[in-house]
């Protein structure tokens, strides 16, 4: 065990599974000034890794939204961002997936880290039953948030007619070398979410030591987060308000704006202002980085995509600043610091709310809901609140708000697949580009990534089964 145990810590630090082998010198002693892990506290730290349990790298959903810039120099260097950027249905994106995303490797990383922690929780020292207790929920969250982000990118969207019989994605549960996985379906992938969910809430903490660890809220906003990406509005609008009773705050982003108005409406200078959207913002429900901790600014984004952004949305004002160089325009990025894009929030559990609100047929009380989220992020000046008179003209509505303020996060993907479902819904994304018009279609089969090239080749003790031809 002690040999597994330094082999597993080894990879959480690393973050890859396939980078065993730099760990495998140590399999028969632990190395001089190293420590195998035995308390409670050394587990309880594997956990609050921002390098690796603690990103999220949603990279090529960014790109296939075309919510980001990328650079000609980016698109020439990296074929399959080439490929989601431009919608390029005669690529074979499996062939192209060797090295150009680390989404996979990121995720059963983490996965991989906290099934090393659960099994390891109930003889660790040096804690009570209940402190072991609220480690094994904590790590739970976590494993069911990267099994949730990993089913949204590799498998089809959940729909239940086809979940029983869609391809899933490696299910893994153990941390031992060697440990055989399988495949299930769609539906096998959520019921192991909804089942981690549900053990974990009886012992997350009313407030947890940091904003890294998932408290109760935490849990509840999750939850609310994958019912309502399986269409299950009832369940979704429940867990929605028992986390907004814990934490309904909203960040003023009128109020920042204003603080730093003279720089952000200058449009010569080019100068970074502290991002809010780290720890301590006060929307968080917990923490989780993006593609990397060490990332200190945000993406650029496209003239197109800016254009998308309600008038007066100060939330965009403070982000994003026009900027030409050279013969590239763009939003420029103007914050600089942390940026909480994997963990959840309260704007997105009221977005929730309220979508949840509007498909039972309350439109009116989603409308207030939603209304509620937009006087923190519209100028006064420009602000009215907005009436629907239908569910679709309120979806509409609700889903605007929700892919701006969530954008460069999983969120607006998941969005877009589950609504893709729907005929009154589904959107075709167009673009032109140096004369050039581009289209991706709601039932593309782009809408899923292909599994990377070296995890098939190096599947271990199980198969993995790609769920998209290209």
């Amino acid at each position: 065990m002690k040999k597994n145990i330094y082999i597993y810590v080894c990879v959480a630090l690393l973050g890859f599974t396939p980078l065993l082998s730099s760990c495998s010198g140590y399999l028969d002693n632990v190395p001089k000034g190293q420590k195998i892990p035995t308390s409670l506290t050394d587990f309880e730290a594997l956990l609050l890794s921002e390098y690796g349990v603690l990103c999220e790298d949603v990279t090529q959903a960014v790109i296939l939204l075309n919510d980001n810039y990328v650079s000609p120099t980016y698109l020439s260097y990296y074929p399959l961002w080439h490929a989601n950027y431009f919608w390029d249905n005669t690529a074979n994106r499996v062939t192209l997936n060797k090295s150009d995303e680390s989404t996979y490797y990121v995720g059963y990383g983490a996965i991989s880290t906290c099934n090393l922690v659960l099994e390891n929780t109930a003889s660790a020292t040096n804690a009570t039953d209940l402190q072991r207790a609220v480690v094994a929920a904590q790590a739970r969250i976590i494993r069911a948030m990267n099994y949730f982000m990993l089913v949204n990118y590799y498998s089809k969207t959940y729909n239940a007619s086809t979940a029983s019989t869609d391809g899933g994605v490696p299910l893994i549960t153990s941390a031992q070398v060697g440990a055989s996985y399988t495949q299930p379906s769609v539906k096998g992938i959520y019921d192991f979410i909804l089942d981690d969910i549900a053990k974990a809430l009886p012992d997350l903490p009313d407030k947890a030591a940091t904003i890294l660890q998932a408290n109760k809220a935490t849990g509840y906003a999750f939850a609310a987060r994958v019912y309502l990406q399986m269409s299950d509005y009832t369940n979704a609008l429940a867990y929605a308000n028992k986390a907004l009773t814990i934490n309904n705050s909203l960040f003023d982003w009128n109020a920042y704006y204003v603080q730093y108005q003279q720089t952000l409406d200058n449009p010569t200078k080019y100068q970074t202002i502290p991002s809010p959207m780290g720890y301590t913002n006060v929307e968080n429900y917990n923490f989780r980085n993006g593609p990397s901790s060490y990332s200190t600014s945000e993406k650029t984004i496209r003239v197109d995509r800016g254009a998308k952004f309600e008038d007066g949305d100060t939330q965009f004002k403070c982000r994003w600043k026009l900027r030409t160089v050279g013969d590239q325009t763009y939003y420029y990025a103007n914050l600089s610091g942390r940026f909480n894009y994997g963990g959840m929030t309260t704007t997105e559990v009221y977005l929730i709310k309220a979508e949840c609100l509007a498909r039972s047929g309350s439109v009116s009380d989603a409308m207030s809901v939603l209304n509620t989220v937009r006087k923190t992020r519209i100028l006064a000046s420009k602000y009215q609140d907005l009436t629907a008179a239908t569910v679709p003209e309120a979806i509409d509505y609700i889903r605007r708000t929700k892919d701006n303020a969530l954008i460069l996060t999983i969120v607006p993907f998941c969005d877009n697949r589950r609504y893709n479902l729907e005929t009154a819904y589904a959107r075709t994304l167009t673009k032109t580009e140096n004369g050039t018009n581009y289209s991706l279609a709601p039932d593309s089969y782009m809408w899923t990534m292909p599994f990377p090239q070296g995890a098939i080749e190096n599947h271990g003790n199980g198969t993995i089964t790609q769920n998209v031809d290209k």
